[in-house]
């Protein structure tokens, strides 16, 4: 087998009958035409690759539903590609071919490991192509649940940095640009951030180091004062739309009604849409609460949530979610006279009539419990005592409007 190079051991061939045997599944390439809206964005990075001028470190900052990473890895594959298109790199080119495989020689990844596991990136490089070719829309606790059964907390230590300032410190393989792509830089310890400073502070020619990073809050300020800052906004509603329409094939009704709540993150789209549960059952579901908690009615509210207990954890979490954000939504309809609302059609008939049920009296109780719940169903609460008790409260808040 050819695909990943000449020497596949067994473990990646396995890999490799796997990933081919998910059926339906959505592969993602390193194009810039698979990256959801950022249009801005990607004029932007084409434009500098055009035109020579491509600062020599940058850090893409925004949450990992928003894309930075799959901006990231089709930028490169435009820098390295050899038949550039005016929109995009052709995806044919021998380079292309290896970027899609995440296998070019002249390209090194560095990303949170658990030190258990491995102190370098290295050795879970087939875990690592394996996500990003399934898909580079995902977080660090989707990584962690990846590479360790135990989820213990993932860092990048010195160990990598020695790792990354050797690789870097050699030739390019192909003669052109070594790019160094590493994700979740805030997860570098001070030590390995400070061996990597002089890396930024005295570059190399034609050496390219990308920082795709959710938050600058824990990045040492000499290493943010490095790099030149690329802003990943939230994706906007009508790609979102248009991307789960096309390629997830849901309704319209059901991509409406996510788009418009998950704040341009594709990750808690792609949540959302885990369980297969129609987005019509998740209003279904609050209407049939907020209508049982009303009326005080408590063998009702024991059945529902008896029924809602019965579903999976995914369901559970979606469920409270929604929840959230039609509270959010009847605050905003009752206080901006619905400019600012975001749900479907049908959400706001429903809305009409709900949202005078939710005020200033009593949102702050109705978010903290429904945020409380999600909590709780993460850490495998139990289900059944949990909504009941959820029924109560929520019967408690309904009427305190």
């Amino acid at each position: 087998m050819k695909i990943l190079g000449a020497n596949v051991n067994a473990r990646q061939t396995c890999f490799l009958v796997l990933s081919r045997a998910k059926k339906n599944t959505y592969f993602y390439t390193m194009h810039f035409t698979q990256v959801v809206g950022q249009q801005k964005l990607k004029a932007r990075l084409i434009s500098e690759v055009n035109s020579g001028k491509i600062g020599h470190a940058q850090m893409f900052l925004g949450k990992p539903g928003y894309g930075g990473l799959a901006l990231a890895l089709a930028f490169v594959q435009y820098l390295f590609c050899e038949n550039k298109h005016e929109t995009d790199s052709c995806g044919e080119c021998a380079s292309c071919q290896k970027v899609k495989k995440l296998q070019h020689p002249d390209l090194n990844f560095s990303f949170p490991s658990v030190q258990a596991v491995s102190k370098v990136s290295d050795r879970l490089l087939l875990e690592w192509r394996e996500q990003v070719i399934e898909d580079p829309y995902f977080d660090l606790n989707m990584w962690v649940k990846k590479i360790d059964t135990k989820e213990r907390t993932p860092i990048i230590s010195i160990h990598e940095s020695k790792e990354i300032i050797k690789k870097l410190t050699l030739k390019s393989y192909e003669g052109g640009y070594k790019v160094l792509l590493m994700w979740m830089p805030e997860e570098m310890n001070e030590a390995c951030a400070n061996q990597l400073l002089k890396t930024l502070e005295e570059p190399l020619q034609k050496t390219l180091v990308i920082l795709v990073a959710e938050s600058s809050d824990k990045i040492l300020q000499t290493i943010i004062s490095r790099t030149q800052s690329v802003t990943i906004p939230r994706v906007e509603m009508d790609p979102m739309r248009v991307f789960l329409c096309s390629e997830k094939k849901v309704s319209t009704t059901t991509a409406d009604s996510i788009s418009a709540r998950v704040d341009g993150d594709l990750i808690d789209a792609l949540e959302a849409l885990g369980d297969h549960v129609d987005q019509a059952e998740n209003k279904k579901l609050f209407i049939e609460l907020m209508r049982v908690c009303y009326k005080k009615n408590v063998l009702d509210m024991m059945l529902w949530a008896e029924s809602i207990a019965k579903t999976g954890k995914e369901h559970q979490k979606v469920f409270l979610k929604y929840a959230l954000h039609m509270f959010r939504q009847s605050l905003l309809r009752n206080y901006t006279s619905d400019h600012l609302t975001k749900v479907s059609t049908d959400e706001d008939l429903f809305l009409q009539n709900f949202a005078k049920f939710i005020t200033g009296n009593n949102i702050v109780e109705f978010m903290k419990t429904f945020n409380d719940g999600h909590y709780h169903i993460v850490r495998n609460a139990n289900s059944k005592i949990l909504f009941t008790n959820l029924c109560f409260q929520v019967m408690r808040h309904i009427h305190a409007a």
